[in-house]
């Protein structure tokens, strides 16, 4: 495939975060265009987002099923689709594409429940297209650096993972668009902040260390009066090979930004990397020397350094992250490998994980295994 693929999108419209993100990552790289939408679900409102990416009225839509019948019959129709709409719309979202023979990119979490997440990933078994879950934080370069060092055996065997991710705004009375829709159970699902941004942790976790949680002891909480999800969490981790795990998720902790964290502690090591400090990589030995990993080095591995696109010295960040992702994707799209790209077996990861964080902590059921 030697020309840029079409791609459409299901929400971004007025007023969306997260939408822009994804056209602007999709195509840095000049290997995907934007072409086409159903941007919201009023028609103008529609016409008015597809304006703000120069998507012409014509291929501004109402309904994603009026997108997908009105593009199947263009010889430039939409090729995948990016799914930027709240949590309640990825499921129908995804199998209306997946079943039009068009290729999925789909925000995080993969769905609003367990339950639709394993009838999704039935259909995507099925598929003969690629599928993505834009988990964004593994397109770091560093963080693709650190999953390879521990895999060569770089700090030993693990010993111990400590994951965080922590926010403040929404410490007080949810206000705005973004804030609304991830408070009410009918649109996010059953969980608030485990599954807007704990769900980010949990992937980085396992993405890094190459392990898998096996049983959690959930903490989860509703801090804000009136809230009706949560919007603090606390939960314990077992991972494989009797590795212990910590995991700290939380949105009202005032004066935190977006504080993703993540260190993973082995017999012979230690390895460090802040998300707001994305081009530093901290590798601590057992000797006491530290040695600081930058992005752009000369000595990087082939992943992350495939994954860079400035010399050293020239801040790489979300965005490029985020275009990595969408890179990956392109690959799959082209029929090259892809193995760093997370599929729908990561989104469905997720979705255990909410679903079995939320019951056991109602539940004070303590540890609870994870099973898909």
């Amino acid at each position: 495939m030697n020309r840029r693929i079409r791609m459409g999108m299901v929400g971004g419209g007025p007023g969306s975060f997260i939408g822009p993100i994804h056209r602007i990552a999709a195509e840095l790289d000049r290997e995907i265009e934007l072409v086409a939408g159903a941007f919201a679900t009023d028609v103008e409102r529609s016409v008015a987002g597809g304006a703000s990416y120069s998507i012409p009225r014509e291929r501004s839509y109402a309904s994603l099923d009026d997108m997908l019948a009105s593009e199947a019959n263009r010889a430039d129709g939409i090729e995948m689709l990016a799914i930027a709409t709240p949590n309640h719309n990825h499921f129908a979202s995804a199998c209306a594409a997946l079943s039009a023979g068009v290729a999925v990119m789909s925000d995080k979490p993969l769905t609003a429940t367990l339950a639709e997440a394993r009838e999704l990933a039935e259909l995507v078994t099925q598929a003969s297209v690629p599928f993505g879950v834009s988990y964004t934080y593994s397109g770091y370069p560093l963080v693709r650096e650190a999953k390879a060092l521990i895999a060569a055996g770089g700090i030993g065997t693990i010993r111990k993972i400590v994951v965080e991710y922590s926010q403040g705004w929404l410490a007080g009375v949810a206000e705005g668009k973004q804030a609304e829709w991830r408070g009410d159970p009918s649109r996010a699902g059953g969980g608030g902040c485990i599954a807007d941004i704990g769900v980010h942790a949990f992937h980085l976790a396992e993405f890094v260390s190459g392990l898998q949680a096996t049983h959690v002891l959930a903490d989860l909480g509703t801090v804000v009066p009136g809230r009706l999800l949560d919007d603090d969490c606390a939960l314990l981790l077992r991972f494989g090979q009797g590795v212990r795990g910590v995991l700290i998720a939380s949105q009202i902790a005032i004066g935190e930004r977006n504080g993703l964290r993540l260190r993973v502690y082995g017999d012979q090591g230690g390895i460090d990397w802040r998300q707001e400090d994305p081009n530093r990589l901290w590798l601590k030995l057992a000797n006491g020397r530290t040695e600081l990993i930058q992005a752009g080095d000369a000595a990087l591995g082939a992943d992350a350094a495939a994954a860079s696109r400035t010399p050293g010295g020239h801040p790489e960040g979300y965005l490029e992250a985020f275009a990595n992702i969408y890179r990956d994707f392109a690959r799959a799209m082209r029929g090259e490998p892809a193995p760093l790209l997370p599929g729908v077996a990561a989104g469905l990861r997720g979705m255990m994980l909410i679903d079995t964080a939320v019951r056991a902590s109602r539940d004070g059921s303590g540890w609870v295994a994870l099973t898909l």
